[in-house]
């Protein structure tokens, strides 16, 4: 029987997950509430915080706030802060390969490699959203009516992919293959990158505000729906002409957040009402993690064994699901 373990956190989690062992918690109110052998509070940012990222190799944490400053923390307590844009809101990061990592500010998305050095990519319109490739110094940015892609380490020309519309977050596949948006309206857009073809995935009833890429990529899962929506990956048109996987159906309780497990082909699955199931794709079935709480489901994430889930709410509530006694 899965056991929850209760995190004192102060507002809106805006991100959980694992720093190797260690759980952490960031929230809007500018606490990153650390959980290993103790718990330890860090307060980095001036006021509040807009975004957190692990980095790739798991063992800091980048956030960004309105103070304008990108802070690095570790799992020992220790923060710094690697870039500054005064008087701005950085409210979009990503975390890139070799410690580099991406930021934001409306028209303008910046790259620091982890020598200090920084680039700048310059925008007609607001970003939206960032995310890196899973090989290589490739980052895809979000923006209005498609997406662009830059090669951070070269002064090489981006690839554009068009569609109408505000794209907001953005996400490679796994494989590297595809590039997928999420977007102003109730839908996620596509592109295949070997030929550029769109992909239409609508049918939402709210706006997809997570999506959470299944073990070797065959699925991404989604919310906006009154269930965990999947969509397959595996075949050479990506989910067009393929039925999506529908999991945890409640009635009118719309999915909030998800998270798919690292080895398993199992998803767990969060609830406007602070409900928790975790789902399998093959018949789902389904475990009950947690009953309803204060609020929706913000933010998941496993660990690296997919034996704890952490979990934070709008409503600053947080912990830590242990699937093993």
């Amino acid at each position: 029987m899965p056991t929850v373990a209760p995190v004192e956190v102060d507002g809106f989690v805006v991100r959980a997950g694992y720093l190797k062992e260690t759980a952490f918690f960031a929230s809007g109110e500018g606490d990153i509430v650390l959980s290993g052998q103790g718990e330890t509070k860090l307060k980095p940012h001036k006021a509040g915080l807009l975004a957190a990222e692990p980095t790739i190799d798991g063992k800091g944490l980048i956030t960004s706030g309105d103070d304008g400053c990108i802070f690095l923390s570790a799992a020992d307590g220790s923060s710094e802060c690697v870039a500054e844009r005064p008087r701005k809101w950085i409210d979009l990061i990503a975390a890139g390969p070799s410690g580099a990592l991406a930021f934001a500010s409306g028209r303008t998305a910046w790259v620091r490699f982890a020598d200090g050095r920084e680039k700048e990519f310059a925008h007609e319109r607001a970003v939206g959203g960032l995310a890196f490739a899973p090989k290589g110094m490739r980052l895809a940015v979000g923006r209005y009516d498609g997406a662009t892609l830059w090669w951070a380490g070269t002064d090489g020309a981006p690839v554009e992919l068009s569609w109408n519309g505000a794209h907001l977050g953005v996400s490679f596949s796994p494989d590297g293959k595809y590039v997928v948006t999420a977007m102003q309206e109730n839908a996620l857009h596509g592109w295949r990158l070997s030929d550029s073809q769109d992909m239409r995935m609508t049918g939402y009833p709210a706006k997809v505000k997570s999506f959470s890429w299944s073990v070797k990529g065959r699925y991404l899962a989604t919310s906006g729906a009154n269930a965990a929506i999947l969509w397959p990956f595996f075949g050479k048109t990506g989910p067009m002409g393929q039925t999506p996987l529908q999991l945890g159906t409640r009635g009118d309780n719309l999915v909030s957040a998800v998270a798919c497990h690292p080895k398993e082909d199992v998803v767990a699955v969060g609830y406007q009402d602070g409900m928790i199931l975790m789902c399998r794709f093959e018949d789902n079935a389904e475990v009950l993690l947690r009953r309803p709480g204060l609020g929706p489901v913000s933010t998941m994430a496993w660990d690296a064994d997919g034996v704890r889930l952490v979990f934070g709410t709008e409503t600053a509530e947080a912990g830590i699901i242990s699937l093993q006694d």
